[in-house]
């Protein structure tokens, strides 16, 4: 067991080391409480609003699902009606009540981004909390798009300290880090102070959790991870304003975060790099497929395999799949469930050996018994040395199909499409938001919204009535 006040380092070149804490929890309240220091050049304003668009198209769209709409009508019977709009209903809840239901409803179809580096979705978390808030406190855009940065920012230093550790003992990331970057959003709303601030991720620690049971169950609850994280960092926050104390060195003290949810093993290189100077918002990827990232190189795979190559699903005798051992985990055939489909590399992989283009329909098990699952069969996922080597810096996997004429194909792909080295184009987004949205709210709605969020600076009050 480690000693009182001291943890296991991650250190680049050397590996895990015990050293002492170097007061983590407050360094990170101080770089929330300078949100100030922002400098909001072109590439960050650009970077908010692609963000923001993004998640709003995953917010309409998974206002659509039966987990949404359970959601809300539980929110509602149980606490009632509120004075805060939510993305895709027409009644309005509480404030904690709309983050909860908008983080919930982002996360319904897999289509929201993330970060490879930290395993976490942390638009999920950090914009239902900037819209909850926003209505009541009425920020300026500035205000609004350092909130969405520095939430980003808190979220994806944690989680890209804790992973894999954290991982490895089953925890969901998006929740666990989350938290954090919904306190360090809300705080700066909020215009928190830096003990303040620090007081906040102390009762945020004491809330933070979820865990992978969900994984090839075909249970939903991993939908409501970052609602939950969302509603919850508003609660900390706003219990800090009231007087309700916590701990101070949340992080990095003795049955503090790092050492609960990753066993003290953490990279404080990778939490503090560049603090203050980049920001990570700049890092994270963007969904072209409706499902769980650690499966998009493999789809990329085939899909460049089929550039070149005439595969027909029934001449396919084997398919093997090599990947971290994180993705791994992902090796599950037998999917009952959207969720079960969405997060299997075995179906994943052929789904896209039979569609040109990933749709969620796609991933209905119900629907393709007889097809895509009776193909997911044949595939055998294994633990790639090279993939897991570069892991979590790059997101590789190696594709082998061998066909009946004992022909093998063969495709590694490094990293999979979205991720800054392999950007979606702005146009390329806005026609992910239209193709999914203009089914629900019209496509001249859809037009309209992508519009107003690109001069996000005049119409940020179309943000809290979509």
């Amino acid at each position: 067991m480690n000693d009182k006040n001291t943890i296991s380092v991650m250190n680049s070149e050397k590996g895990y080391q015990s050293i002492d804490d170097q007061n983590m929890t407050e360094r990170l309240a101080a770089h929330v409480a300078n949100y100030g220091n922002i400098q909001l050049d072109k590439g960050l304003v650009h970077q908010v609003k692609r963000t923001c668009l993004d998640y709003v198209c995953a917010a309409i769209t998974g206002a659509n699902t039966e987990v949404s709409r359970l959601v809300y009508e539980y929110l509602i019977e149980s606490e009632g009606r509120g004075t805060t709009n939510i993305i895709g209903y027409q009644s309005g809840l509480l404030k904690g009540n709309a983050a909860f239901l908008n983080g919930t409803s982002a996360h319904c179809l897999d289509m929201d981004d993330g970060h490879t580096g930290g395993s976490v979705h942390p638009g999920t978390v950090v914009f239902p909390v900037v819209f909850a808030i926003a209505q009541h406190v009425k920020p300026t855009f500035d205000e609004l798009a350092k909130a969405i940065v520095i939430g980003y920012d808190v979220c994806l230093r944690i989680s890209s300290a804790i992973h894999p550790s954290s991982r490895q003992r089953g925890f969901h990331n998006t929740p666990v880090a989350g938290i954090f970057g919904a306190v360090a959003a809300a705080s700066v709303l909020y215009g928190l102070k830096k003990e303040e601030v620090q007081n906040a991720f102390g009762i945020a620690g004491s809330f933070a959790g979820g865990i992978f049971a969900f994984l090839g169950t075909g249970s939903e609850v991993k939908r409501i991870h970052p609602g939950q994280a969302a509603r919850d960092g508003i609660s900390a926050v706003e219990l800090t304003r009231k007087g309700l104390s916590g701990p101070k060195d949340v992080l990095e003290g003795e049955n503090g975060l790092f050492q609960a949810f990753a066993d003290g093993k953490v990279s404080v290189e990778r939490m503090f790099k560049d603090i203050g100077e980049k920001y990570e918002i700049m890092n994270i990827y963007f969904k072209p497929y409706p499902c769980c990232r650690h499966l998009h190189s493999s789809i990329d795979a085939v899909y460049e395999l089929k550039m070149n190559a005439q595969i027909q699903p029934l001449d396919i005798a084997e398919i093997r799949i090599g990947v971290n051992k994180i993705a791994y985990l992902h090796r599950h055939k037998n999917c009952q469930t959207l969720l079960d489909a969405q997060m299997s590399l075995p179906y994943a992989i052929a789904s896209a050996i039979y569609h040109p283009v990933l749709e969620v329909n796609h991933f209905q098990p119900e629907q393709t018994k007889e097809t895509i699952s009776r193909l997911a069969q044949l595939v055998e996922v294994y633990v790639d040395e090279e993939a897991d080597q570069h892991y979590p810096a790059q997101r590789a996997a190696r594709l082998e199909i061998k066909l009946k004429n004992s022909k093998t194909l063969t495709c590694y792909v490094e990293n999979p499409l979205g991720e800054p080295s392999k950007p979606l184009s702005d146009e390329k987004l806005e026609m992910k938001f239209i193709a999914n949205c203009s089914s629900i709210i019209g496509e001249e709605r859809a037009k309209s919204i992508v519009q107003s969020i690109k001069n996000l600076e005049e119409y940020m009050e179309t943000l809290y009535s979509i």
